[in-house]
Formats: structure tokens, C-alpha cells, sequence
């Protein structure tokens, strides 16, 4: 779980919004922009979300991935977004060597990398609309594009999964036009992660793993595998990434980092 917090100093025009969709919280906080047509930006960012959910749900038996897995439909009868997340997660399945995963129960399951998606789109629609800065917190997982205020980056605060209410580190965005937040581990929502090649929950050394990279669809893809990888391997695969950071801490209290990231801290 991360939030983004701005510095102290005087900062633009502000606008937020809180908004329940996809069984979790969307959170955005608006910096600067024209009023109106940010308003519009965030209304349609809002409804991008509620669409998300209606297409990719598998909870929802109408959802058209419910039935697409059903057999009832085909991947050019649904709509475009569909065919897009299919290939952003083949993609995921390639870079991690299957760790990531997109099937649960032998079924076609995009839950792993669409709310992630749907974050990052959410916050470059609103960004579109000429603002200074965004931010898009999705369950936990941040999607920063430019900045709070002048001379003031945007900053994130990393639950410690084994202190609550505590923090593990504070990652910033300076220097960055975009940074996305994103961590997998078991403090918010228990042993819930699957490792795909058992399909059952993992079993790792593992509590949380956080992963700091420009965009949040494949921060949460890399977190939630590297979890499933646990911290040995999951250190090594990371540090192999282009443009990835990570703090990983197990359950014994050991922090691992990749060799980069304390130039994110602060």
C-alpha cells in the first residue's frame, strides 16, 4: 500500500477525487490546468475506470471476459482494450518467464495486470487535459505524471508490511515526468498472489515487494511477479529490468534493494 504525498510549499490549483470501482479505491489528486476541462478530463478518467470493470470483470457473468472465457464471444468481437491488455500480459508472461501469469485455474484471468492498466490510463487522460502534475492511486498503486508544484516533486509513501502504520521508505519522483509505484505482498489482502506454476498460493520468504518504474502497468506485473519468485531470485531478475527499481522485504525482516534505488528514496 503506497499514497502520494507533495511537499509543503504552495502548489497549484488542487482538485481530488475519490471514486470506488473495481472492488478497490481510485484515488486522484489533480494539480494546476484550465478547471473546466480538467473537470471534463477527470470525468472521463472516471468513466474509463467503470468501463475497465464492466468489460474485464470476472465477477460480472456479463462482463466480456466472462464471456470470452465462455467461449461466447472472440477476442476481435470484444472491445479493442481487450486485445490490448491480452498482449501487454503475454508480454509480462515473457519478460518474467511465466511468473506472471494470466490464467488462474487453467481460465483466462487479466485481473493481475488490469488494474494497473486501468490506473496509468486513467492518469494520462487527466494529464491530457493540459495539468501541471497527476496522481492515480489504484488499491495502493501510483501512477505520478509531472509534478505538484514548482520546484516540488511528487512523493510516495511505502507501507511497512510488518509495522503497521509505519513506513518502509518514501519514494520520490524528482527528475522524473513519470514514476509509477506499485507493491505485491501478503499485509493488505493475506496469501492471495498464486504461483503459476503450482497454482496455489506462493510460498516465498517474501512479505512485500515494491517496484518503482515509469509506468504503473508494469510496475504492478513485476511486483506481483517477483513476489511469486521470492527474494533470491526475484533481486536478481528485477536488477535485470531497463529502468527498475525495487525494495523487497521478507518475512524475517531483511530489506533487499536494487542497486538503484536510493536514488528514488527521499
Amino acid at each position: 500500500m503506497a499514497d502520494a504525498v507533495a511537499e509543503s510549499a504552495p502548489a497549484p490549483a488542487v482538485l481530488r477525487h475519490a471514486e470506488e470501482v473495481m472492488g478497490t479505491v481510485f484515488s486522484f489528486d489533480i494539480r494546476g490546468g484550465e478547471p473546466e476541462a480538467v473537470r471534463a478530463a477527470l470525468d472521463e478518467a472516471i468513466a474509463s475506470l467503470h468501463r475497465v470493470n464492466e468489460v474485464f470483470s470476472t465477477y460480472r457473468e456479463d462482463s466480456q471476459v466472462s464471456r470470452l472465457v465462455r467461449g461466447e464471444l472472440t477476442v476481435e468481437e470484444c472491445d479493442p482494450e481487450v486485445a490490448e491488455v491480452l498482449e501487454l500480459g503475454a508480454e509480462a508472461e515473457r519478460v518474467s518467464d511465466g511468473w506472471f501469469s494470466m490464467r488462474y485455474q487453467g481460465r483466462l484471468d487479466p485481473t493481475g495486470i488490469v488494474k494497473g492498466w486501468a490506473a496509468e490510463r486513467a492518469a494520462r487522460l487527466v494529464a491530457a487535459a493540459g495539468v501541471s502534475g497527476v496522481s492515480v492511486n489504484g488499491g495502493g498503486d501510483v501512477q505520478l505524471l509531472g509534478v505538484p508544484g514548482p520546484e516540488r516533486p511528487w512523493r510516495v509513501g511505502v507501507s511497512d508490511p510488518l509495522r503497521p502504520g509505519g513506513l518502509a521508505a518514501v519514494v520520490s519522483a524528482a527528475g522524473a515526468d513519470e514514476l509509477a509505484v506499485a507493491t505485491s505482498g501478503t499485509a493488505e489482502r493475506g496469501a492471495h498472489i498464486v504461483d503459476p506454476r503450482t497454482g496455489r498460493s506462493a510460498v516465498t520468504d517474501l512479505v512485500a515487494v515494491t517496484v518503482v518504474t515509469p509506468q504503473l502497468t508494469w510496475a504492478d506485473c513485476w511486483a506481483t511477479a517477483a513476489f511469486a519468485m521470492g527474494s533470491r531470485e526475484a533481486l536478481g531478475w528485477l536488477e535485470s529490468l531497463p529502468d527498475v527499481e525495487a525494495l523487497l522485504i521478507t518475512a524475517g525482516d531483511e530489506v533487499r534493494c536494487t542497486g538503484g534505488l536510493a536514488g528514488r528514496l527521499g
